[in-house]
């Protein structure tokens, strides 16, 4: 109940300066819009739309690392936390507490990003649903990793960690263009990482074809225990240490 409580005060901060997560919906949506416009106008079909309708999803939810660690980096900046330390809950409280009001937001952008989607031209079918739920774990993961960024950096150095993060899950991730055009390290480099597995995985949920789905998404959850076990580990070391 103390995480809850923790978690409902978590969510009116994130209601309170909603630029934020309407940029990590609206950039996204632009992009969409623009491609989807310049390929009407471009004879060959560079971007399909079911390949770059996931694809955006997934690039959506690569901003809940900047919402998860700003939040996070914001409180310790303020020392709410050490006042806060005082309290009974422990690290994994505290990182749960974080987790709970981001979550149903990536929900919410991955399925602006299917509606809008639909709208130029996306087929309407239940595998969206699969997409979507696929895309929960994948939301997971990017909160994660900003909850350890919080956890380890300022305030100040977070956006650049997470601008750095955004450019990497998108260009590693296959989402402006085939992996296979980068060459056989970096292909192999990109799929040591979870950004192309998120990507593939939400574009083999969305076609219907879970059974290539499913082994993308276990290295999406691998990652996701990683980040959160470290994030974890990052926040009760604050704490042992005083030090928000």
């Amino acid at each position: 109940m103390r995480m809850m409580a923790f978690a409902a005060r978590n969510y009116k901060e994130l209601v309170r300066d909603p630029l934020t997560p309407l940029f990590g919906v609206g950039f996204p949506l632009v992009l969409l819009l623009l491609i989807s416009t310049l390929q009407k106008h471009v004879p060959n079909e560079v971007f399909p739309l079911e390949q770059f309708a996931p694809a955006m999803a997934v690039f959506s939810l690569s901003f809940l690392s900047l919402f998860a660690g700003m939040l996070i980096a914001r409180d310790r900046s303020s020392s709410f936390l050490m006042r806060l330390f005082a309290s009974p809950l422990a690290a994994s409280d505290y990182i749960a507490g974080y987790t709970v009001p981001i979550l149903p937001l990536g929900v919410a952008q991955s399925a602006v990003c299917f509606i809008v989607a639909f709208f130029l031209g996306l087929p309407v079918s239940g595998s969206v649903l699969a997409a979507l739920a696929v895309l929960v774990p994948v939301g997971a993961l990017f909160t994660g990793i900003g909850l350890l960024m919080g956890s380890l950096f300022s305030e100040k150095q977070v956006a650049p960690f997470s601008s750095i993060l955004v450019n990497v899950a998108a260009l590693l991730g296959g989402t402006w263009f085939p992996l296979d055009m980068l060459g056989g390290t970096l292909k192999s480099i990109s799929y040591a990482l979870p950004f192309a597995h998120a990507v593939d995985a939400t574009r083999g949920a969305l076609a219907g074809d879970l059974a290539s789905a499913v082994p993308h998404l276990w290295w999406v959850l691998g990652y996701t225990v990683v980040a959160f076990a470290a994030a974890v580990w990052a926040f009760r070391a604050r704490m042992r240490s005083g030090e928000a």
